[in-house]
């Protein structure tokens, strides 16, 4: 009999099932796609962000006009903020599917993107729909509030949290659109999805059409 986390996926692909969309983040033209969408809603951010401290009065010289000292320490929150949020994008992608699978995980950095996935097993819609959302939902939770207080408190880390959070939404662009194929194009509950990171794989029982995204 197979153990809740087992119920959760496959580790070889079932009768019946063949292979209905392939999508590669590495493939150059879905790659500069949603890199593209990633700094468009970084930029669509940021505008919105300026907006809102310039029409509440709290955009001034003051930014700018900061010591060395603090200016070091900003841009040390800065840069420590922005490697970290990636490196825990990935790991809540990790924890999602290892809590769900028990099983190996890999992890990685491309040109593109950076990744996280189960590439040895086939894990059910219900798992990878979890696994996919999850660093959005919690990063978005978490900085909502966030920004809200550093906007009355600190209009230069309301920037600096507000420059995190466009490169949160945009980053995520890959997660959505993969949320958005379990949503609404693969609704059937035993549809399986073999993630290796950059790759996903979805398979659906025989009678659906079969689509490649692969150049």
């Amino acid at each position: 009999m197979k153990t809740t986390q087992e119920q959760n996926f496959e580790r070889e692909l079932p009768a019946g099932y063949k292979q209905a969309l392939y999508i590669n983040a590495k493939d150059p033209k879905f790659g500069i796609i949603f890199n593209l969408i990633a700094l468009a809603v970084l930029a669509v951010v940021m505008v919105l962000a300026f907006l809102a401290l310039r029409l509440g009065g709290k955009l001034s010289s003051d930014i700018l006009d900061m010591e060395y000292a603090q200016f070091l320490i900003a841009y040390a929150v800065f840069f420590g903020s922005m490697i970290g949020y990636i490196v825990l994008h990935e790991l809540v992608h990790g924890a999602a599917y290892k809590s769900l699978t028990g099983e190996k995980l890999t992890f990685g950095l491309s040109w593109s993107c950076a990744f996280c996935g189960v590439p040895n097993i086939y894990t059910y819609r219900r798992t990878a729909l979890i696994s996919v959302v999850a660093p959005f939902a919690l990063f978005t939770l978490l900085m909502l509030p966030l920004l809200i207080i550093l906007y009355f408190v600190s209009p230069l880390y309301f920037l600096i949290v507000a420059f995190i959070f466009g490169l949160h939404v945009g980053g995520c662009s890959g997660d959505l659109y993969v949320l958005y194929l379990l949503t609404a194009r693969f609704k059937d509950k035993k549809v399986l999805m073999r993630d290796t990171g950059p790759e996903q794989f979805f398979y659906v029982p025989e009678g659906e059409n079969s689509i490649s995204l692969e150049s």
